[in-house]
């Protein structure tokens, strides 16, 4: 796989979304209430799709992989 390079401003958001999830895994969870536990979790989740649409990689599941398949053989 071909690496591709990030602009300036792309290496500053990933230094920016590095820097969030260091001060993350400093926070004690057990002080927390649920749903300031579950903000925290789907900012995680959104920093690392972010992560991943700068990288320009396509992700499928293996699900969406199955569905594919299973369309192909029945059209053929």
């Amino acid at each position: 796989k071909e690496k591709t390079e990030l602009t300036a401003e792309q290496l500053v958001r990933v230094g920016e979304i590095e820097s969030r999830v260091a001060e993350i895994k400093s926070m004690d969870f057990s002080e927390m209430s649920k749903a300031e536990k579950n903000s925290v979790k789907t900012e995680l989740k959104e920093m690392n799709k972010e992560a991943r649409a700068l990288n320009n990689g396509v992700y499928l599941s293996v699900g969406a992989i199955i569905v594919i398949l299973l369309i192909v053989i029945l059209l053929t």
